[in-house]
């Protein structure tokens, strides 16, 4: 027998890669033709330690079937017990599988899988009787099974990869899902409860959402919010920013593009559409978008269908449309800069979201929301806000918004050298006249004056407005420290509270 030729193909076989077990036909019929057997089949051990057939050649398909039953049972379990190649010269007297033959005599001749040095299978052959197979056979197929072995080993590898890639991506969509849950979105202040209201009513529906308000409010959160509380939250999310893609690149993103559509198109692109298809597409910053784009945006969100750049093909899509921008497109359509038949269009159901200065309830949540993010980003310890800091973050009007206030907080801590957050950690835009509603005043005395008055402040808050503790925490005396009080018009009843 050539042996060199059949060790070639399955090498060549194997070499390619099967995957999974029940691909191993074609390594059947090459044993069966190799050693002129019968019967040959492969059963593969389960996690529960039976003996599943996996691959055959020359066995009908109810003998393969009632292989799965009477494998465990049978002598072939010893195969497994003693990693040991095992005959059986007489099939026809093996109660369990005599029925894999007819009345003429046959011989069983099994082999091991082995995996790591444990067993993994049994490679069975059946075939006239021989007597013990030669030692040729043996050497021949015990190459055989460590091949199959070692693609066996392979092949749980890559499946455990991808089992493992599988539940990183079920366990990251499920962190995005709590992640933007309602309970995430900070604020109790009347305007947000009406926001919350209405991401309920339209999340779960398929309506184009149009997102306003000033930036730096929290829209990119709220479409977020609005995706992974609806019917395609374990679909694709993808976000656009209009207003970061120039004009010449931004129809070439959305709609994606052939090969040599225009100088530097060296392979076809899928656009945003096309990444989308089946969940939700967020253009931000829609009103940035050129009229041209703007016609052929129309025209998706009209038919449900587009060409990539430089493509006669049409593509079908189907997405959820969330667009958000802060211009005001009533006045865009007024000065030709924005289609009104677009405006209609997105405009299905409006959300605003308000400034933070119309929020002031919500100033001190989202405060000690990003203190508390910041501090453990950081690897700060702070316990807290101080008063007059707090009166600095409530009498500013914020015109960045929730991204400012952020910030802020985020500088705050890092330059924090304490455990309590005071006015002066916090950005210089927060503490000039016209947001204190004082006369700007930059002497020594002045800013000694403004620095105690927090501290007295801090400690009258930490002792709930006993003056005789807050004099023993600053290391003075109640006299000096009711003398500053005065002084400084601060009213300790305000911290008994």
């Amino acid at each position: 027998m050539d042996h060199l030729s059949s060790l070639s193909r399955l090498s060549a076989l194997l070499a390619g890669g099967l995957g999974h077990p029940a691909n191993y036909n074609p390594v059947m019929d090459i044993l069966r033709e190799e050693f002129a057997a019968e019967k040959v089949f492969f059963l593969l051990l389960s996690e529960n330690g039976e003996l599943a057939p996996v691959a055959s050649a020359g066995v009908e398909p109810a003998h393969f079937r009632k292989l799965e039953s009477a494998s465990t049972s049978s002598r072939l379990s010893e195969v497994v017990e003693t990693l040991a190649p095992l005959t059986i010269e007489d099939l026809s007297k093996d109660a369990h599988l005599s029925f894999l033959i007819d009345d003429n005599a046959k011989s069983l001749f099994a082999f091991p899988i082995k995996l790591s040095g444990r067993p993994a299978g049994v490679l069975a052959m059946i075939t006239s009787p021989t007597g013990s197979p030669t030692q040729d056979t043996v050497s021949l197929v015990s190459v055989v099974s460590s091949m199959i072995g070692q693609d066996l080993r392979v092949d749980r590898s890559v499946m455990g990869q991808r089992q493992k890639l599988l539940e990183e991506n079920t366990h990251l969509k499920q962190e995005l899902k709590e992640k933007y849950t309602f309970k995430h979105i900070i604020g109790t202040s009347n305007p947000m409860k009406q926001v919350y209201e209405q991401i309920t009513q339209v999340a779960r529906s398929n309506a184009t959402v149009l997102l306003r308000g000033e930036s730096g409010t929290g829209k990119e959160m709220i479409a977020n919010a609005i995706h992974y509380n609806s019917l395609r939250a374990k679909r694709p999310f993808v976000r656009v920013n209009c207003a970061a893609l120039p004009d010449t690149l931004i129809e070439a993103e959305l709609f994606g593009y052939e090969q040599g559509a225009f100088t530097g198109a060296g392979r076809a692109k899928k656009g945003r559409f096309e990444l989308a298809d089946g969940g939700t597409l967020f253009l931000d910053e829609i009103g940035d978008i050129p009229l041209q784009t703007q016609v052929k945006l129309l025209r998706v969100l009209q038919e449900r269908e587009f060409e990539r750049l430089g493509g006669t093909s049409t593509i079908k899509t189907s997405i959820r449309l969330i667009t958000a921008t802060s211009r005001d497109l009533e006045e865009a359509i007024a000065e030709g800069n924005f289609r009104e038949d677009l405006y209609y269009r997105l405009n299905v159901f409006s959300i605003f979201m308000p400034p933070l200065r119309e929020r002031k309830t919500d100033i001190l949540l989202l405060a000690e929301h990003f203190l508390e993010k910041f501090e453990t980003e950081h690897g700060k310890r702070i316990r807290r806000i101080s008063t007059p800091a707090i009166d600095m973050l409530m009498s500013y009007h914020f015109p960045g918004n929730v991204r400012e206030l952020e910030n802020a907080i985020e500088r705050a801590v890092l330059v924090c050298d304490s455990n309590v957050i005071h006015g002066h950690h916090l950005p210089p835009t927060l503490q000039t006249a016209e947001v204190s509603d004082t006369v700007t005043d930059l002497s020594l005395d002045a800013a000694v004056a403004a620095f105690e008055k927090d501290m007295i402040q801090d400690a009258l808050k930490s002792n709930r407005g006993n003056i005789a503790k807050a004099a023993r925490l600053l290391g003075s005396t109640e006299r000096i420290i009711g003398y500053k009080i005065k002084k400084y018009n601060i009213d300790p009843h305000r911290f008994k509270k």
